[in-house]
């Protein structure tokens, strides 16, 4: 699996985990609902783990670009690069996460 289709699998898998857990918010309150952000970068954790190995892909393996004459000197596992790559997306939809955890006290 390619890196970029690896982030979009995913972004996928990611909004529906903020769906479940934004549905959970409503069932709880105060402190506990600022415990779902922990729950989902423990989501996010899994999710790469998950596709990784579902893709055949070993986290601790090293990265080799397609262009190899870019940043030879640097050596990234799969994992570095997974999450250099999809950090973004965890970013933003954990901001989205706490907006609507937070709004619904």
């Amino acid at each position: 699996m390619i890196i970029e289709e690896f982030r979009a699998e995913l972004e996928t898998r990611l909004l529906i985990e903020k769906e479940y857990l934004t549905q959970e918010a409503s069932s709880v309150n105060g402190e506990q609902r600022l415990e779902l952000l922990g729950k989902f970068n423990e989501k996010y954790k899994e999710l790469i783990k998950r596709l990784a190995n579902e893709s055949g892909i070993d986290l601790t393996a090293m990265y080799e670009a397609e262009d190899s004459s870019d940043n030879s000197d640097i050596h990234l596992s799969y994992e570095q690069v997974i999450l250099g790559k999809t950090m973004s997306i965890y970013d933003r939809l954990s901001d989205e996460l706490y907006e609507e955890i937070t709004k619904e006290e």
